[in-house]
């Protein structure tokens, strides 16, 4: 990673926060961004006292413009791209029947979805030059349904097909694709989430349950890790094999278990 150029969405906080500061550890340079200009700066303190140098550059994911002036800088400050890493997200805590505000599906799909398309695209040409990596930070949840997270779980199954299509369409270009499978990690992600009225705010108490989810640090040294070793794909969560065969085989169980999940780490 040594003087190579990593972009990071969502890098003002959470995984993102955490993988630009072990990417600065290794020597990379790394562009921030994120909508809030004030915390990217903290971040970017973080990155430079590991050695980095860091560039902010306050994006909003969801405009096509926004993320291609954030392509255009990292160029012109680095002279190019090696690693786009995709990992703007929010989420929602709310069931579909209960949902008052349609337009939080579009929001989500806006977000986690069609933002990281929007970057890749604008990132692509710079990244086949370099022969470098696209990482797609998805969830389990785009692997199988969870209750209270339907729109959530669209946006990020939307998320795996786009970028295992991409991947084969790549094949021969010197770029890879890694699509990583995080299950719950403690982030504010879980307390901002959008409830059914559409607003943020009706997520997780995230202090009450982090026992029983992973730390951001701890996930961004696993992606690092697979980023270096230019991996296709990353589940995280040991039992993640046994949850796919039961999708295959017993849907019926996987169901009853993921609703069991769900109830264990909501409050």
């Amino acid at each position: 990673m040594k003087g190579k150029t990593a972009v990071i969405t969502g890098a003002s906080s959470g995984i993102g926060e955490e993988l630009a500061v072990a990417l600065a550890g290794r020597g990379a340079n790394v562009v921030l961004a994120a909508r809030s200009e004030e915390q990217l700066a903290g971040v970017k303190q973080r990155c430079e006292r590991a050695g980095a140098r860091a560039l902010v550059v306050p994006t909003d994911v969801s405009d096509p413009e926004s993320c291609r002036r954030l392509v255009e800088r990292s160029v012109e400050a680095f002279g190019g791209i090696d690693s786009l890493v995709n990992n703007a997200g929010v989420t929602m805590s709310a069931r579909f029947e209960e949902v008052t505000d349609l337009s939080l599906f579009e929001r989500l799909m806006r977000v986690n979805y069609l933002g990281s398309v929007y970057c890749t695209h604008f990132a692509l040409p710079h990244l086949k030059a370099r022969r470098g990596l696209v990482v797609a930070v998805s969830s389990l949840t785009g692997k199988n349904g969870v209750p209270g997270r339907t729109g959530y779980a669209a946006s990020k199954h939307a998320m795996q097909g786009f970028f295992d299509s991409l991947r084969i369409e790549l094949v021969g270009t010197g770029v890879d694709v890694l699509v990583v499978s995080p299950g719950f990690v403690v982030t504010p992600i879980r307390s901002r989430a959008l409830g059914a009225d559409g607003i943020a705010g009706h997520g997780d108490t995230v202090e009450e349950k982090s026992n029983k989810m992973m730390d951001a640090p701890t996930c961004a040294n696993l992606i690092l890790r697979a980023m270096e070793r230019r991996e296709r794909e990353v589940v995280m969560m040991p039992a993640a094999k046994l949850v796919m065969a039961l999708k295959v085989f017993v849907p019926g169980v996987l169901d009853r278990l993921a609703a069991r999940m769900m109830k264990q780490v909501r409050p």
